[in-house]
């Protein structure tokens, strides 16, 4: 997401960053470039206007300009700047009834879908259900990902009137306390009365603790229109944003709290139940600026890596008992925490060139399968796999006696480096690392 948008931004800011001094040429220069660079993300007009105008104002203070290092002071300010247009707040999902609107194809049901998931794993009591009578298929569909998820699914056989769905729904919901009643909506291909008459009745008998959007960011400025329409006769309260993971250029990211006041909650990043994510203002600030976004990566190191495993292995570690098996493990971590190149723009200093590093997820599954075809012995001492045994590993997974000799050696080295990890390198207190040991380098 936003790879463009972020190229050109950091263009801009590096050439600031990189002065010892300041003039007021330099500054419009790059307040131009940032200008065009945020026009061609398709953001709205009247928000890069504002936008600019704030920095011109921010950075052409005297006192930045004679500064010690006034570079990254106006990084700072971009930097807030970004975070105020995005929402500042982090997001809030108001426990109760959240109804969900918009057109088709955005992504809708499958959103709610992943939701309920997300919500699941913070140990709330989750339930779904839909009023779009009118195409049977969504309602089955979303039945299907509760059963994924492991929610129960409100279903009300025979009944036509999404107003008396949603009444009972709520009623169901009341009567089991549940925490999060997630409640899909019909929707259309365009915007039609008969369309918001009927969500408004739904708004009215389930009274909604959040009416919450759901768009394509990869329509831009197109969507904006259409959630102001919806904003202006239900009052929306919050947007998830879907298809955040392909090459949406992020006008409609940057434009919805500025225009409308509201904010983005979630962002989908992916086809899978995991790929929603909180929408955190900062965060997305640091990755627009090619800052990275340490926090998410940790969390999502933490998700995919059970803390005694984790524990365990951070022992080993110090006491240099490093095998083949806890290699595997690492390497089946890192599948787990989703597709690399997505890791890599969350490292601080590889964000605006993390589309040009090109990874092959399949080596590291054939590496999987490497050390699966060993025996149990081999993997604790891999000095004893001769020429016969490497070519018997070869066969059983698939490879080539090369990549069996290329692993074993990346093996040697990676214990190599392990070692300046002992605990005697860091004087502490023993069975304990100073961070928690998630990756294979």
């Amino acid at each position: 997401m936003f790879e463009l948008l972020t190229g050109r931004l950091k263009n801009a800011v590096d050439r600031l960053t990189g002065a010892k001094r300041l003039s007021e040429k330099q500054i419009n220069k790059s307040l131009r470039e940032i200008r065009l660079a945020l026009l061609e993300a398709d953001v709205e007009p009247t928000v890069v206007k504002n936008f600019i105008k704030r920095l011109r104002e921010k950075t052409l203070n005297k006192e930045i300009i004679r500064g010690l290092n006034p570079g990254e002071t106006v990084l700072k300010i971009v930097y807030d700047e970004l975070v105020d247009i995005l929402g500042k707040n982090p997001p809030e999902l108001k426990e109760g009834v959240v109804l969900f609107v918009g057109l088709q194809g955005t992504g809708k049901t499958t959103t709610i879908g992943k939701l309920a998931n997300w919500l699941k794993k913070q140990g709330k009591k989750v339930a779904v259900t839909s009023t779009d009578v009118r195409r049977p298929a969504a309602m089955l569909q979303l039945k299907r990902l509760a059963e994924q998820v492991g929610v129960p699914y409100y279903d009300f056989e025979g009944e036509q009137n999404p107003i008396e769905i949603a009444k009972k729904t709520v009623q169901r919901a009341k009567e089991e306390g549940v925490d999060y009643l997630l409640l899909d909506t019909a929707g259309r291909l365009h915007i039609d009365n008969e369309l918001m008459e009927e969500l408004q009745k739904i708004k009215e008998v389930t009274q909604p603790s959040e009416v919450i959007y759901v768009a394509d960011a990869m329509q831009g400025q197109e969507a904006l229109n259409i959630l102001k329409e919806f904003h202006n006769r239900l009052g929306l309260t919050g947007v998830i944003l879907t298809k955040m993971d392909g090459d949406a250029r992020g006008g409609l990211a940057l434009s919805v709290k500025e225009t409308l006041g509201v904010p983005i909650k979630f962002i989908g990043v992916g086809e899978k139940l995991e790929d929603l994510e909180p929408f955190y203002p900062d965060r997305m600030a640091q990755r627009i600026l090619g800052l990275g976004d340490i926090q998410t990566l940790i969390e999502k190191a933490q998700s995919a890596i059970p803390e005694d495993e984790a524990e365990a292995l951070a022992l080993k570690v110090m006491q240099g008992e490093f095998t083949l098996e806890d290699l595997k493990k690492q390497l089946e971590f890192m599948t787990k925490m989703g597709p690399l190149d997505k890791l890599l723009k969350m490292i601080p200093g590889l964000g605006a060139y993390a589309d040009k590093i090109k990874i092959d997820e399949r080596l590291i599954k054939r590496k999987i399968a490497i050390i699966n075809s060993m025996t149990p012995e081999e993997r604790r001492n891999p000095n004893i796999i001769n020429l016969s045994r490497k070519q018997r590993i070869a066969r059983g997974s698939g490879t080539s006696v090369q990549e069996v000799n290329r692993l074993l050696k990346e093996y040697k080295e990676m214990k190599k480096i392990l070692k300046k990890f002992k605990i005697n390198n860091f004087g502490r207190k023993k069975g304990r690392l100073p961070f928690r040991f998630p990756f294979p380098f």
